[in-house]
């Protein structure tokens, strides 16, 4: 896909507004509001999880906020070594306090780009990206950043995804983007709706569900399997 990126927010911006914003991200019982179903992918994606690598001992989250996710799953398997990546300094720091006092496993952060790191081959057993894969631009930047993750999964671990997303037929996406803001109209009302709008517009490139799916299949992952999906949002991953 050749898009024009220009226009889109930085990291730098991207980054700024997140280290003004970790209040709003640390509440684990609704998780971030403006994510629609967002307990539910929250319990849908760290349960798949359990199932899947009911033995994990090493777990990756991808744009982890305040750690709600890396809480989650710390609920259903204890005393995992949490590795902790986000662009935020704020964030990581809320993160690292948060999840330390849920685990006896070591708890390590890494601030920095998602297309940046470099990571070990074959060993997590769990990775976790919330509201975070949107941030990609290029299709280099997600097949670059799935490659990755399935290079540092062991074998059968598992990779899982909550995430605003794109339709690839246009009269459903708008559809759905329609439905997404009369559901923040109802949150918080129309200059709050318009609030959230403007900013996903301006630091937002979804992807569908299905350009997802199959790059996932592309890159490696045996398995990949649709969790949930309601409107502008999705749950979904793939297992190693």
């Amino acid at each position: 896909m050749n898009t024009n990126y220009t226009d889109k927010a930085t990291n730098e911006e991207i980054r700024t507004r997140f280290d003004n914003d970790v209040e709003r991200f640390s509440n684990l019982d609704t998780g971030q509001a403006t994510t629609i179903d967002a307990p539910l992918t929250m319990e849908l994606c760290t349960e798949a999880a359990k199932y899947i690598n009911p033995n994990a001992k090493n777990l990756l989250d991808i744009g982890c906020g305040a750690g709600n996710y890396t809480l989650k799953m710390l609920s259903k398997i204890s005393n995992l070594n949490c590795t902790l990546n986000d662009l935020s300094m704020s964030m990581l720091e809320r993160a690292k306090e948060r999840v330390s006092k849920q685990t006896n496993g070591e708890v390590s952060i890494i601030q920095d780009d998602m297309r940046n790191l470099n990571l070990p081959d074959n060993h997590f057993d769990i990775i976790l990206a919330a509201a975070t894969f949107h941030h990609l631009r290029e299709d280099a930047d997600w097949e670059n950043v799935f490659s990755k993750l399935y290079k540092t999964l062991k074998p059968g671990g598992s990779l899982w995804i909550s995430d605003l997303i794109a339709h690839d037929t246009e009269p459903l996406n708008r559809l759905f983007q329609q439905r997404y803001s009369d559901y923040l109209d109802i949150l918080g009302g129309p200059e709050y709706r318009q609030k959230v709008l403007d900013y996903v517009a301006h630091e937002d490139t979804p992807r569908s569900v299905n350009y997802q799916m199959d790059l996932l299949k592309k890159v490696g992952f045996t398995y990949v399997e649709i969790l949930h999906k309601n409107s502008y949002f999705a749950a979904f991953g793939g297992i190693k």
